[in-house]
């Protein structure tokens, strides 16, 4: 059981290492990213002449706004997960109290899932219409990250006994 709690503590752990480096990064190269923001707001790369553009955002505080929020999430996510890591992982030999550590994960599964799926595929992919853009659609890499995310929850939110036959 000792080694099912310890791959539970690693798959956590990268999931924050990779929240981290999400929000890291977008904090410090934050034009590059703040430029993908921008484009799928103003949907300036969609389709020419589609029936949606009304739902363009062409104001810059509203794209700065929007970046904040997915900053800020991606942060809360790595936070969530370095929580339940850490929690998990001072106790393994605690098998409740391990046990009460993984809604930590859950929690920052659905923190992550509200922003890799619900701001990017249903906000920015169907409201944006960002599955029109060849250069900002960032649909494929957000459904690889909330889905390695529930497979991760999935896991993690599993009894250990269920690993042993008993």
């Amino acid at each position: 059981m000792l080694v099912v709690r310890l791959t539970k503590v690693f798959m956590t752990a990268a999931l924050a290492a990779f929240a981290v480096i999400v929000a890291y990064d977008n904090v410090i190269d934050y034009g590059s990213n703040y430029a993908f923001v921008q484009h799928v707001l103003s949907m300036d790369t969609t389709f020419p002449g589609n029936a949606l553009m009304h739902r363009a955002i062409l104001d810059e505080n509203m794209w700065r706004n929007g970046y904040a929020v997915l900053i800020g999430g991606e942060a809360l996510t790595a936070a969530l997960f370095i929580i339940g890591a850490l929690l998990m992982l001072f106790s393994l030999n605690a098998p409740s109290r391990f046990s009460r550590a993984k809604v930590w994960v859950v929690a920052g599964t659905g923190v992550g899932f509200a922003i890799w799926f619900f701001g990017f595929m249903v906000v920015g992919g169907e409201y944006f219409a960002m599955w029109q853009s060849k250069a900002w659609n960032g649909q494929e890499a957000a459904f690889r990250f909330y889905m390695t995310m529930m497979a991760v929850a999935i896991f993690v939110s599993m009894g250990e006994d269920e690993f042993t036959g008993r």
